[in-house]
């Protein structure tokens, strides 16, 4: 099997060098040709545009903290993305794969893989499924998954649903991620979900997915969705409110949303470390909270039932109701997989600009 993989030299310094699996093709193990692969314009960027705090600090998995004394990862790196789907093109006698099975799978910007099934996450797309919406199924939808599945957390429930059905939601930011989480809440039952974007084309998209939208930057938004998110004498906002958008503004606007003693479930990544982040008004005197739905762990008290393939598995009930809506309105651009060094460089300095997604296609 040849194969091409997509390095990060340096900060706008992106190619393809060759990889090829040595030896042959393990019993368990399986090869696939990368069929679409999707950019996650966040942290695919962070690694071009060299903002990534892995660059520059270490990370200690154990402590849980970055030593910016010691050396981070650095360049070249090796493994960008994490939105894969793949075409078994060989398979080995104990792997549990067909030829021509289709799957999502998280192994970077690459023309093909050599997977094993012992060490990596694989996620068989069902027959019916448009194949493009396997981009989503082993990270990115899991990633929403998570977040509506710590709103539950949050009232000490297990079922995805509890945080969301009969309550108003309120979701800052109309990304992939913002859309896609608004989407799992109104599916699950929401009594009303709002989202909450100044950029006119996402609203546009959030509302062909049948979700309100509100322009955060108009006068009296925020005063206007409280008067109407009315519980009580003194208690107005949004039942849960989740972040989506990696801005200091946005997670301020979604403090302000809420109503008291609520939680923002934060899916936000903050490339700048969210210095202007203002704890001295709502977030005190309505006794808030933010929590961080990091798709790298479940809630604590869900672990004995929850899991990332379970993530992946709700994810793909998401796709299968919604999307031919997600595949009209949500996948945006589809570049040549060949192409996608010199797209993300020109995405990184701004010669060009993303849209709301943008597969690389095979």
């Amino acid at each position: 099997m040849t194969a091409q993989v997509l390095v990060v030299d340096g900060p706008g310094r992106v190619r393809f060098v060759p990889d090829e699996p040595s030896g042959p093709l393990p019993d368990s193990g399986f090869d696939v040709r990368t069929r679409f692969s999707g950019l996650s314009a966040g942290t695919d960027l962070s690694w071009v545009k060299g903002t990534n705090p892995m660059l520059s600090s270490a990370w200690d998995a154990e402590l849980g903290l970055f030593d910016d004394a010691r050396p981070g990862a650095g360049y070249p790196v090796r493994k960008v993305g994490y939105m894969q789907v793949g075409e078994v093109v060989a398979a080995g006698p104990s792997s549990g794969r067909t030829v021509g099975d289709l799957v999502a799978m998280t192994y970077g910007h690459r023309t093909a893989h050599r997977a094993d099934p012992a060490s990596e996450r694989v996620v068989p797309l069902p027959h019916g499924l448009d194949p493009v919406l396997g981009v989503y199924a082993a990270h990115m939808g899991p990633i929403c998954a998570n977040g509506v599945l710590h709103a539950a957390a949050e009232d000490g429930a297990e079922d995805l649903d509890a945080g969301v059905r009969d309550r108003t939601v309120a979701v800052v930011g109309a990304g992939v991620v913002g859309l896609l989480t608004g989407l799992f809440a109104a599916e699950l039952g929401a009594a009303s979900v709002t989202v909450l974007d100044p950029t006119p084309g996402r609203r546009a998209v959030a509302e062909a997915l049948g979700l309100a939208t509100r322009d955060p930057d108009d006068p009296g938004t925020v005063a206007d969705l409280k008067r109407g998110w009315r519980h009580g004498p003194g208690d107005h906002g949004a039942d849960v409110v989740f972040q989506c958008r990696g801005r200091t503004a946005a997670l301020a606007l979604a403090l302000r949303l809420l109503r008291p003693q609520s939680t923002v479930i934060d899916l936000a990544f903050y490339a700048d470390g969210a210095d202007a982040v203002r704890l001295g008004e709502e977030f005190h005197h309505n006794g808030l909270g933010v929590r961080c739905a990091q798709i790298g762990r479940v809630p604590r008290a869900l672990r004995g039932t929850w899991d990332r393939d379970r993530l992946s598995a709700v994810t793909l009930d998401l796709l299968a109701a919604r999307g031919a809506d997600i595949v009209d309105h949500v996948v945006t651009d589809r570049v040549p997989l060949a192409e996608a060094p010199e797209h993300l460089a020109a995405l990184a300095d701004g010669r060009r600009h993303a849209g709301l997604q943008t597969v690389y296609t095979a």
